[in-house]
């Protein structure tokens, strides 16, 4: 466990010699996620997971912003004293790879984001209260939705409070992406989940689309059949590849400036 702030996260850390890969989780999910895409890169890779506040096996806190969660980005690193890791983020978590990486330039090797981030998001007033429609219809489900690491040991209203801060960070990162400095592939869904509207997620994902063209940083390195969903459960493999393919070119990169 990795102490922060007035908390506890639980962090697997595989060890060994290879590039650090943090993984970061969706919202509400957990490390448990990133199961088949660690076994698809093997023991070559220096895998860190870890469970955000109140999610998995870490412990409650006073605090579940984002902010707060980069915090934590930054404790399992220095914990388990890494200093120049690969981010691999899913949905939530690749928003939170992005941002610290425009923090610490100089620290990242690059950003994987899976099926994220786009620089879009529910940003009115009446969008708030059909999250908090959504929540409140499945709040008996939460307990069952916890224990099969879709939803984290807070409260609903909690939930609705990570949920709209997410979707106006989401709105604003078109700068953010514009002026990144670092690497960053994506992973990119086409499935549209479950009960979507047919074309929501499409119209989303091609939000990227001018600033890719702007920024050469950002590259598709992959895209898969998946929904947003189901992306790390039955598209690992490609994942893998993504991971593999950023890892060797910034490798390549440390040659060449040595």
């Amino acid at each position: 466990m990795v102490q922060v702030d007035d908390t506890a996260l639980a962090v697997t850390d595989t060890g060994g010699p290879g590039i650090p890969v943090i993984y970061l989780n969706g919202s509400y999910a957990s490390q448990r996620h990133w199961r088949r895409v660690t076994a698809d890169l093997g023991p070559g890779y220096r895998h860190i997971t870890f469970d955000e506040r109140a999610r998995g096996r870490s412990k409650l806190a006073s605090d579940y912003s984002f902010e707060a969660c980069v915090r934590d980005i930054d404790a399992v690193l220095a914990a388990r004293g890494v200093d120049r890791p690969l981010l691999v983020g899913w949905s939530y978590g690749a928003l939170l790879g992005v941002h610290w990486a425009s923090r610490n330039p100089d620290r990242a090797r690059g950003v994987v984001g899976v099926d994220g981030p786009y620089p879009v998001g529910w940003t009115e007033e009446a969008e708030h209260e059909e999250i908090r429609k959504v929540l409140r219809r499945m709040r008996l489900m939460l307990p069952l939705a916890r224990r099969l690491g879709l939803a984290a040991r807070f409260s609903g209203e909690e939930h609705v409070r990570v949920a709209i801060e997410a979707h106006l960070l989401h709105a604003a990162a078109g700068p953010l992406l514009e002026e990144l400095a670092v690497p960053v592939r994506y992973v990119v869904a086409s499935g549209e989940a479950l009960g979507s509207r047919d074309d929501l997620q499409t119209e989303m994902r091609k939000t990227i689309e001018p600033i890719l063209a702007r920024n050469p940083n950002l590259r598709v390195s992959a895209k898969v059949t998946s929904n947003h969903g189901s992306v790390l459960r039955k598209d690992s493999p490609a994942v893998a590849d993504v991971v593999r393919e950023l890892a060797a070119s910034t490798s390549a990169q440390d040659r060449r400036s040595r």
